[in-house]
Order: C-alpha cells, then sequence, then structure tokens
C-alpha cells in the first residue's frame, strides 16, 4: 500500500474514490453520497487547491482502497476532516488509521494546530440520538453509550475527543458530534 495525493489527473482513481464514498456511507448515511455522480461531485470539491484530498492504494492492482479530505478554516489553523471513506471489503484492517496519521502529517506540515469533525448520528447509533441535548448536556457527552458501532469510538482511538454536539443537526433528534484533535 502507498498513500497519494489525488489529482486531477488520477482519473480512473476518481472514479474509484467516489464510488468508495458512495459504497462506505451507503449502510448507515444513504443520503450522504447516493450516486456515483454525487460521489464524484464531492470527490472533485476535494480535489481544490486549498484542500487535503489523500488516498491509500495498493501496490500490486492500483486500486483504491481509502480516502480522506480535509477543508481549511480559521486562516488554515483548523482543519476539518472531511471525508474519511475506506472499501467495505477493507475496512478494520488500519486503513482508516493509516490515513488519518498522514491527515495529521499534512495539517501539520501546513501550520494546522487542530482537526476537527463531524459525525452524525442519523440512525439511533448513539445514546445521545432522541434525546434531549438541550439539559445536561455534559452529562449526556461523558456518559454516551456506542449502541448500533458509531465511529465515534473510532476516532476516539485514534486521539479525538468529543467537543460538542450539534443537536438536531439532521432532523428531530439526529445530532452531530462534533470531534476535535490536537495536532502535535
Amino acid at each position: 500500500m502507498k498513500i497519494i495525493t489525488l489529482t486531477k489527473e488520477h482519473v480512473d482513481l476518481i472514479q474509484q474514490a467516489a464510488q468508495i464514498l458512495v459504497d462506505a456511507f451507503r449502510e448507515h448515511w444513504p443520503d450522504a453520497w447516493p450516486s456515483l455522480d454525487e460521489g464524484l461531485q464531492e470527490i472533485h470539491e476535494m480535489l481544490e487547491s486549498n484542500r487535503i484530498c489523500r488516498a491509500v492504494i495498493d501496490d500490486a492492482a492500483e486500486n483504491l482502497l481509502g480516502v480522506i479530505g480535509g477543508i481549511p478554516q480559521y486562516d488554515c489553523h483548523v482543519w476539518e476532516l472531511h471525508p474519511l471513506a475506506v472499501q467495505p471489503s477493507r475496512q478494520r484492517k488500519g486503513i482508516g488509521k493509516i490515513l488519518i496519521e498522514d491527515f495529521e502529517k499534512q495539517v501539520r506540515l501546513r501550520g494546522g494546530l487542530t482537526i476537527t469533525l463531524g459525525s452524525d448520528d442519523e440512525d439511533n447509533m448513539t445514546s445521545l440520538s432522541n434525546v434531549d441535548l438541550y439539559e445536561d448536556l455534559w452529562d449526556k457527552i461523558r456518559d454516551i453509550r456506542n449502541i448500533k458501532n458509531h465511529p465515534y469510538e473510532f476516532y476516539q482511538k485514534m486521539g479525538f475527543v468529543i467537543t460538542g454536539i450539534v443537536p438536531d443537526a439532521n432532523g428531530m433528534g439526529k445530532p452531530d458530534i462534533i470531534m476535535s484533535k490536537q495536532v502535535k
């Protein structure tokens, strides 16, 4: 495996990256990128010159295994990790970890201090769904439970912490879990 910067010249890999977005988000977030065209639109946005777009490819067959993107914010002091997608058949094999570690390096090289991300809970995957988040919010965050394999625990293992919640971001009772990590 090797990590590359995805560019507009990687026509075949761009197609693969778009398909991975569709496939990786289909089960829990089917509205994220429901079609290849919408996946392609997202990948092309990721290729803008001020963003980060990195990919892991298989050395032997040059198949794309995963992709990660970053959006600069706050004069590039903060970078939003968006999106992270790994080919479903290759998930839980360390590819996401490799991508995040590389992303941290890319942010550090650009003078970034913090990485942030939103991890939606649209499918009642955590104990933060369908509860009043305006009452005792920090207690609810402290006591969060992962009910249906929500990715927030993966990000915690990567050093991210929950720094906030956007209640009802995806409809009534469907919050966005905001996570952040200091770049060292």
